[in-house]
């Protein structure tokens, strides 16, 4: 059952269908020893000395093949799945005795489960839980290594800095109640998020979002476990908002199979009226016949990739792509400039890339020969780097490109050598003293993806929202994107990738808040020149936009909610 279980975990997790049977035999395999404990629970205990921590050894285990299902589906009603099985080993404390026992490794087993459940928690956005589970886990570290002198007591220190860390990142402003009670924000698509389609821009061919590569590879951004700030902030807006779960359980709305109700037996000390967790085989998730809910688009999520690693799942979502999908990658990455190769004949790789692992190990790292690999040579390329030629192949295919990276100018003459669509949105390469010095807290340009309110506060140097303020410059900000959607209709030089990506929602909403970006930066008095905007290809009336009346005045507006209308050079 371990092997089996080990099997899932150490698959390659590109492509979509070599894996699924592994699953489905370990889903089977855990569910049936679920329901076995549960229906015979009284004579494990009494005759074979079941343990506590043993039941919630196989909860997690069941958490965690769930957790690793939405990472390869990208299905968010998995993490619910998940959820299920943590808070049920949690409320029932089946690893309450784990620093009693004489093994350090039950102690292992529970600070490991914690720190599972943080991350699922944190995708949730279950963040008063989250708060909770970090002061148990930093008394549950200070037992560990006060009992056992642990050897590995720094890393589990160093874990819990991680998280905590990160926690504050993400908090770039704070929305509160008038208590002064935290009001917790999700930022994944839903109806009340999504700006409808302009009917001028919505007559070429529909594409819609199926592949999606998210890549981290920020030196000293906060991450936990692999996920970058950025990478997790891009995760949510590329994701579907999870659907409510009724009282039929968990996973219901799944129409999964098996459902696993609590059994009449219970061992000692477990609370009898809770509602047992339900084990299922998952299944696809099939869009409603009405097509009022789509899928999440697939998604490979990969920390400080190498060169070939990332070569390697970039091709299997290429190979993915449906007949009319788009691939989006996006990636977040410190820049690599080099100089031009005397003799020339090195277009797209000119002006250098963005690195594919950290600059602390790009110097000298050991090859698997054992020797030391140099530094390039003086017009030489680096190997360890992401060029716009890299990925030329690729446009053979729809491609919607993000870059991030303080060299995204490398990117700026990105050609369409295929004739398909093809956008690519690039973050500016300079910022303000006091916003650069903040780039390890996440991207602003990020930031402006993901949550627009948020990076504009962030801006202008609000770090604290009353919810009453918050809900009536949201107000304002979907007015913006509505008119910058009727604005962008009424420009008639449009490329046509734009008309095909606007019809996708995740697209259209991806591309509504890069205007918003591109025009706040461009009237922040703080944001002065080239270098400091965003920037995109092909080109967009960016200029104009930020030029119009109407929408000048609805970013004065949003400026007078938080009373910050000094920063911004905008007439009367």
């Amino acid at each position: 059952m371990a092997i089996l279980f080990n099997q899932t975990r150490d698959l390659p997790q590109y492509g979509h269908k070599q894996w699924q049977s592994y699953f489905g035999r370990a889903f089977d395999v855990y569910t049936k020893l679920w329901k076995f404990q549960q229906q015979h629970r009284e004579l494990l205990d009494g005759a074979y000395g079941l343990k506590r921590w043993q039941i919630g050894e196989i909860a997690s285990k069941i958490g965690q093949l769930y957790y690793h299902y939405y990472l390869r589906t990208s299905e968010t009603n998995y993490l619910n799945e998940s959820f299920a099985f943590y808070s049920a080993i949690r409320m029932r404390a089946y690893y309450s005795k784990a620093n009693k026992e004489e093994r350090p490794d039950l102690m292992v087993k529970k600070l490991r489960y914690y720190a599972r459940f943080v991350i699922v928690c944190l995708l949730l956005k279950k963040m008063k839980l989250v708060r909770d589970l970090i002061r148990e886990l930093a008394k549950l570290i200070d037992d560990y290594t006060g009992i056992y002198q642990p050897a590995d007591a720094l890393e589990w220190s160093m874990v819990l800095q991680e998280i905590k860390a990160f926690m504050d990142a993400d908090s770039a402003v704070q929305v509160v109640e008038h208590d002064s009670s935290p009001v917790v924000l999700t930022h994944r698509l839903g109806p009340a998020t999504c700006p409808p389609t302009e009917r001028s821009l919505s007559g070429a061919s529909p594409l819609h979002l199926a592949e999606i590569l998210i890549v981290g590879n920020c030196a000293d951004q906060v991450k936990f476990s692999e996920l970058t700030l950025d990478m997790f902030r891009m995760l949510q807006t590329l994701e579907l908002e999870p659907q409510e779960l009724g009282a039929a359980g968990v996973g219901a709305g799944l129409g999964l199979g098996l459902r696993l109700g609590g059994g009449a037996s219970s061992v000692a000390g477990s609370v009898s009226c809770e509602a047992s967790p339900v084990s299922r085989r998952p299944q696809q998730q099939q869009p409603m016949e009405n097509g009022s809910r789509r899928d999440n688009p697939h998604k490979y999520l990969l920390y400080k990739p190498g060169t070939a690693q990332m070569t390697m799942f970039l091709a299997s979502s290429f190979k993915e792509l449906p007949a009319d999908g788009v691939l989006l990658l996006y990636i977040s990455a410190d820049g690599e400039r080099c100089q031009p190769s005397p003799n020339g004949g090195d277009q797209g790789y000119e002006d250098g890339g963005v690195v594919t692992n950290s600059r602390r190990e790009t110097a000298e790292t050991e090859t698997a020969s054992g020797r030391l690999r140099k530094p390039p040579l003086a017009g030489l390329k680096s190997p360890h780097c992401i060029y716009p030629g890299d990925i030329y192949p690729y446009t053979r295919k729809p491609l919607f490109l993000v870059i991030d990276s303080d060299n995204s100018f490398a990117f700026h003459n990105f050609p369409n050598l295929f004739g398909q669509p093809l956008v690519c949105l690039m973050s500016p390469e300079e910022a303000p003293a006091n916003f650069a010095d903040q780039r390890q807290r996440g991207s602003l340009f990020t930031l402006f993806l993901h949550s627009p309110l948020t990076a504009f506060c962030a801006v202008c140097n609000v770090s604290t929202a009353v919810v009453m303020d918050w809900d009536r410059a949201q107000l304002i900000l979907d007015k913006f994107l509505l008119e910058a959607g009727r604005q962008l209709a009424r420009f008639r030089q449009i490329d046509v990738a734009y008309l095909q990506f606007y019809r996708d929602d995740f697209l259209r909403l991806l591309l509504l808040r890069y205007l918003f970006c591109s025009t706040t930066l461009r009237l922040h008095r703080a944001f002065r020149g080239p270098s400091f905007y965003p920037a995109c290809r092909p080109p967009l009336p960016e200029q104009e936009l930020a030029e119009s009346a109407p929408l000048q005045k609805l970013l004065l507006d949003l400026a007078l909610v938080f009373d910050t209308r000094a920063l911004f050079g905008l007439g009367d």
